[in-house]
């Protein structure tokens, strides 16, 4: 049985419906996710459990759980298990490649590879320099402990990069390399794929023929939390748009080739992307639905599109995998392919990351405003179809729920049920140039 689980991160559920309408499977379409951003939503997919239960979120985001995670335990059970992250989140510096046999990285993930030169941290280092720091930072490559030509090569790629120069897979986030690592792998059987696809997540930079806007970057950190970017709704949303039609494009290339190899094919978002509801932006701050309704499809070789309309949750992906593995290990998920329960689904979000918070320190906001943004959300969503959801602003429902549907004492009973890992948090251990990636993203 071989089994692949496709992220395409940052996919808002909308874009989803209209980019994606030639991807076959059974479609989800009352999917959630557990959190509105990468790190706790990817912890939830591999421990199936909560991102508080496990312990995986802002201020805790190495995936050091006790729970042996789904690549551990299908490589328990004799699977061939292989991963790959456009993610900086998702990559062997936050131990997100446990269990895992192989666990590649997009271009910009060589550099978390020892004896590289050290690109991010350098140029963080010297953006006052001008022009004439690379002439440096090539002598180094030449002169100290590290591998030469990757270093050029990297530097070279990353310059190319932010000049929206074609370099080897094209200007797109790692997709392009993905595909040639599908094309280019001998499956077997009993195999395992893990992807993460960044093509949807800002900076918006899809290749030159997919742009129809002048804006290629992202809401700053400013931007989430101030009056907002500078460019109209209009132009972000349409940059955004661009970016998931090229991903559409190119994921039909690598769903192409899969299908021929995998029996099962989950396809999801981890959380959305937001343009400006109630002043938000991108998904740094807040649970709103357009962060947590998320699209998931299951292909099992069937033509054709099937939908489904029940209550279901990212936590079922890590169930579907284990029944379909034959393991049987603790879950907090239900299969896909069974009847899904009547349950009440929490979402959670735990304040701000540690390094967003020394950002916004050195950045001169004032300690009041830090604490607002640092602060806890929770949401539940009900077989009813409702959602409620704190916000900074007070306790709001995507749309107004009936009587008899008290959405507020749904939310207090679901998380006074959740019990919460017991953890340390983390202080200063992100490396330097995995912090330089994650600014380029806007988590830092």
């Amino acid at each position: 049985m071989n089994i692949a689980i496709i992220v395409l991160d940052t996919l808002r559920k909308d874009a989803f419906d209209e980019h994606f309408d030639w991807l076959p499977g059974t479609r989800f379409d009352n999917a959630w996710s557990p959190g509105a951003w990468t790190t706790p939503v990817h912890a939830s997919l591999f421990g199936g459990a909560y991102p508080g239960e496990l312990g995986v979120y802002a201020k805790t985001e190495t995936l050091d759980c006790d729970r042996a995670t789904l690549a551990e335990l299908l490589s328990e059970a004799g699977y061939t298990t292989r991963g790959f992250s456009a993610n900086a989140n998702i990559s062997s510096a936050f131990n997100f490649d446990r269990g895992f046999s192989e666990f590649g990285h997009s271009w910009r993930g060589t550099k978390y590879k020892d004896h590289i030169f050290d690109w991010g941290n350098f140029v963080s280092k010297t953006q006052d320099q001008g022009p004439s720091r690379y002439f440096e930072a090539v002598y180094r490559c030449l002169t100290e402990d590290v591998d030469t030509l990757a270093s050029l090569g990297y530097g070279a790629r990353m310059k190319a990069r932010d000049l929206g120069i074609e370099w080897i897979s094209g200007t797109d986030d790692g997709a392009g390399l993905a595909l040639e690592r599908v094309r280019n792998t001998d499956f077997g059987d009993d195999e395992f794929l893990f992807m993460n696809l960044m093509e949807a997540h800002g900076p918006y930079t899809p290749p030159e023929e997919y742009q129809t806007t002048g804006y290629t970057e992202s809401p700053s950190i400013g931007d989430t939390i101030g009056e907002g970017p500078v460019e109209t709704e209009a132009t972000i949303r349409q940059a955004y748009d661009d970016s998931v039609r090229y991903l559409s494009d190119i994921y039909s290339d690598i769903f192409t080739e899969l299908r021929r190899d995998f029996d099962y094919i989950f396809t999801l978002g981890d959380h959305g992307e937001l343009f400006g509801k109630d002043g938000a932006w991108a998904h740094n701050h807040g649970i709103y639905p357009e962060l947590v309704n998320v699209p998931l499809s299951v292909y099992t070789g069937e033509d054709g599109v099937s939908r489904r309309d029940d209550l279901a949750s990212l936590l079922d992906v890590h169930q579907t995998v284990l029944d379909a593995a034959g393991i049987d290990a603790p879950s907090r998920g239900v299969n896909l392919f069974e009847p899904l329960p009547e349950r009440d689904l929490v979402v959670e979000r735990y304040g701000l990351r540690t390094n967003r918070i020394e950002q916004m320190s050195a950045s001169d906001y004032d300690q009041e405003t830090i604490d607002r943004y640092d602060t806890h959300l929770f949401g539940v969503v009900v077989p009813e179809r409702y959602y409620g959801y704190e916000t900074l602003d007070g306790f709001k429902e995507r749309e107004p729920s009936p009587a008899g549907v008290d959405l507020c004492d749904r939310l207090d009973a679901a998380r006074d049920a959740l019990p919460t890992a017991s953890v340390s948090f983390d202080e200063g251990s992100v490396p330097a140039d995995v912090q330089d990636r994650l600014e380029e993203l806007g988590y830092a």
